[in-house]
């Protein structure tokens, strides 16, 4: 995915962030979503794809229940999504697990 870095797609990826951070916390039903950080958002060339970065606590099996949840929620979070910020095209949603801080606080680091 090429990513863009204008003006109006870290504005739609902004706002995007707040809003699926919003809907996790007040609408999904699923517990596994529950304590799930929303880290960044990141929005391809024509703004179609929406790659969320999220972090959570927890193992390996804990992280792959977590995404599952969030595959399983992301046709809702999509159509809540259109909804509130009357978008025309509502972006396809990918999440995405961002290991940043872990390999920062457990030396994996490159540099």
């Amino acid at each position: 995915m090429k990513a863009s870095n204008s003006r109006r797609a870290v504005r739609m990826g902004d706002q995007i962030m707040r809003e699926i951070g919003t809907l996790l916390v007040q609408e999904a039903a699923d517990p596994r979503l529950q304590l799930v950080t929303l880290s960044g958002v990141r929005m391809n060339a024509n703004l179609r794809i929406a790659e969320i970065f999220y972090t959570v606590s927890g193992d390996e099996e804990h992280r792959k229940e977590v995404q599952a949840g969030l595959e399983k929620a992301s046709g809702f979070l999509r159509s809540r999504l259109g909804r509130i910020l009357k978008l025309q095209f509502v972006p396809e949603l990918r999440f995405v697990f961002d290991d940043f801080l872990e390999d920062i606080v457990y030396g994996k680091s490159n540099s």
